[in-house]
């Protein structure tokens, strides 16, 4: 492990003008901020890159608890039916998805997919927990992993598995929403740039 280690500290740097990619990936491995999984296309967030994340994560949760979303979490196997309901899920994320045929030593009933989001799985419940509009609005975040299967990986910005957030809310109307959802850009412009400044173009 030690001569691992060594042979690894003792490797150049690719000059960023020879190759951009080879560059960045030396970079955080020579930083030891990541190194590469046993797993094709997964990376080990080490200490000090796992620090970075949580410093990220603590920031940006503290900001979106001040809209009045609050944190839940969901499972990480989704029927595969539930993305099956929504053609344009099935589509985009189709050729990126893992699928668990197996559990227990047995075939499942029906396949599970490896969360790629948890859009469908997050409507399911909110249309158990929303009975009237009292229950309005309803905005959950979640921090959590999602493996969407990349053919072409790069540490931290592309990889198999990632570390994830998204927001969900139901409101009682149109313009609520729309409300929301511009507010929520604008937060995500902040922390952006302000916190991170990294300039940016809102979408």
């Amino acid at each position: 492990m030690a001569e691992k280690q060594a042979k690894q500290n003792d490797k150049k740097v690719t000059p960023r003008s020879e190759d951009f990619a080879a560059w960045y990936n030396d970079i955080c491995l020579r930083a030891e901020l990541a190194d590469y999984s046993p797993v094709r296309g997964c990376i080990v967030f080490r200490p000090d890159g796992f620090a970075i994340w949580e410093a990220l994560r603590d920031e940006l949760d503290r900001r979106i608890k001040k809209t009045g979303a609050r944190n839940a979490y969901f499972p990480l196997f989704i029927p595969q039916s539930f993305l099956q309901k929504e053609a344009q899920h099935v589509e985009g994320f189709a050729p990126e998805l893992a699928v668990v045929t197996h559990g227990g030593g047995k075939e499942l009933e029906e396949p599970l997919i490896v969360r790629p989001t948890s859009e469908t799985i997050i409507n399911h419940m909110f249309a158990q927990w929303i009975r009237s509009h009292r229950d309005l609005p309803m905005m959950v975040n979640q921090w959590c992993n999602v493996v969407r299967w990349e053919m072409r990986t790069r540490m931290f910005l592309r990889t198999t598995e990632f570390l994830w957030q998204e927001g969900h809310t139901a409101h009682a109307t149109a313009e609520e929403a729309q409300s929301e959802t511009l507010g929520m850009l604008e937060v995500y412009r902040q922390f952006v740039e302000e916190f991170l400044a990294i300039p940016l173009i809102v979408g």
